[in-house]
């Protein structure tokens, strides 16, 4: 690595909001770029400053619409063109990653095509956060640092001073999360089992292990139109939880997903800012992943190891 590279930070129009706190923590300038749209909605992202030899780190969450993958692409693109030492893209919230599977015929691999876009583009390096799973990070060809948001709930898990804590995962799929939550915190864990009758529809729920005069944590990557969270939420009450929290890395928050949430039995939700919220809400509360990316970025430009500070 070249000692006289420069590292600047860019951000995508979606995530301004993360990479100026990212900046102010890392103590940098936020890099000069823009995006002016043309008439019929096209964009074209370009750098307002020189670029040439330094690390280049360009922060934007994939969150739907589609523009801001695209948005991210082209500002890779234009760094590569732009003769940019090293192209790291920061994404807090990586989209597409459901589709990390061919879970039924004539379906895409979502996840495999948007890291062979990613590739293509030219990016060198990526940082993301709490992927749905963790074997997407074996779709890439250029090394990936995976975060985890339970660098940030567990420690404020542990200052919340609830009595009797158990782990919850909402779904089977979320067990080795949840258990690494447990083991951390020396708690017990409980599992919730559900059937789908269509996506993001849920049919069946029972739930496995005992939550009795708990105070119940539910813990998942993302939380997307609430209903198996506020379905599981209700089951807990039911059988004796004296409260239920949820921890989330990323809070999509689609359709019914507010309603549902004030409607539940969840007494709070809390989210990192990897997508900005839509609207208020009286039970759901943020906590910012601004300085675990700062660090992450600190490190990565002076060539350190991050595992000791996100592997647990």
């Amino acid at each position: 690595m070249s000692k006289k590279a420069p590292l600047k930070i860019f951000t995508g129009t979606a995530t301004r909001y993360l990479t100026t706190e990212i900046c102010k923590s890392v103590n940098v300038d936020l890099g000069k770029s823009s995006c002016p749209v043309f008439a019929d909605g096209e964009f074209e992202p370009c750098f307002e400053e020189t670029i040439r030899g330094a690390h280049v780190f360009i922060v934007q969450s994939t969150f739907p619409t589609a523009d801001n993958l695209l948005e991210l692409l082209l500002m890779i693109d234009a760094a590569k063109r732009a003769s940019a030492y090293k192209i790291i893209a920061c994404i807090p919230y990586f989209g597409y990653a459901r589709q990390d599977r061919k879970d039924k015929p004539r379906v895409s691999i979502g996840a495999k095509l948007i890291a062979d876009l990613l590739s293509a583009s030219g990016v060198d390096r990526i940082i993301t956060m709490d992927l749905h799973a963790d074997q997407i990070q074996g779709f890439f060809n250029v090394p990936v640092d995976h975060l985890f948001a339970s660098a940030l709930f567990i420690p404020f898990i542990q200052n919340m001073g609830l009595r009797d804590i158990v782990i919850a995962s909402p779904d089977v799929g979320g067990t080795k999360r949840a258990n690494t939550y447990a083991r951390m915190l020396g708690t017990d864990m409980v599992i919730c089992h559900k059937s789908r009758a269509k996506a993001n529809v849920v049919g069946n729920m029972t739930l496995i292990g005992d939550v009795r005069d708990k105070d119940v944590i539910m813990v998942d990557d993302m939380i997307d139109t609430a209903g198996t969270i506020a379905k599981a939420a209700g089951l807990m009450i039911k059988e004796g939880a004296n409260s239920v929290r949820a921890f989330a890395a990323h809070g999509l928050l689609s359709g019914p997903a507010y309603e549902r949430i004030e409607e539940s039995a969840l007494q709070e939700v809390y989210f990192t800012n990897s997508i900005p919220p839509k609207k208020e809400s009286t039970k759901i509360k943020y906590i910012s992943a601004a300085d675990a990316f700062a660090e992450t970025i600190q490190r990565v430009y002076k060539n350190e190891s991050i595992s000791s500070l996100f592997y647990k």
